[in-house]
């Protein structure tokens, strides 16, 4: 499969947007779990590049997070990455291949996302034993804790969206 140099850039760029904002977050004292400043340029790639980009800036950018500050934490690194790497998937397909309109596709793959994580959290707790909250506990953190940041997804990333497709 062969990319546009544009496409290559702007992942690029989206990755970088990926670890800067979290770690403006990190340093200003803010709760990413609050803002969900890593899902932003997740989302925008799958739907600006399609599904193959999405995959790989929802994988980089929590891999490069975590090995530059440690964040996010362990095992939570895990559910983040396929939580995201789910966003940048569905996303790129919805929008770029299914057609779909662009709030459904962002809504629809922030959906599909949280669902994954949700089922990775019970995964990984049980087969592994490791240190999570209980389930219902993480739901609420994903839906209503994280409540700014679904908000914040909706307002901008359409806005972002349509300005790029309009200079295009």
């Amino acid at each position: 499969m062969r990319f546009k140099t544009r496409d290559l850039v702007t992942a690029a760029v989206l990755v970088a947007i990926g670890i800067v904002l979290p770690l403006v977050f990190h340093l200003s004292g803010i709760n990413g779990a609050v803002f969900l400043p890593m899902h932003i340029p997740v989302l925008i790639s799958g739907l600006l590049l399609g599904s193959s980009f999405g995959l790989i800036v929802g994988i980089l950018s929590p891999l490069l997070n975590h090995m530059i500050s440690g964040m996010p934490a362990i095992p939570i690194l895990w559910v983040m990455l396929v939580e995201l790497a789910v966003y940048g998937i569905v996303s790129g397909l919805l929008y770029r291949r299914v057609k779909m309109t662009l709030l459904p596709s962002l809504i629809c793959s922030m959906l599909i996302g949280r669902i994954v994580a949700a089922l990775m959290v019970v995964i990984l707790g049980s087969f592994f034993s490791l240190p999570f909250p209980p389930i219902g506990i993480y739901i609420r953190g994903i839906t209503i804790t994280a409540l700014p940041g679904i908000i914040i997804q909706l307002i901008l990333i359409p806005s972002i969206i349509k300005a790029y497709e309009r200079s295009q």
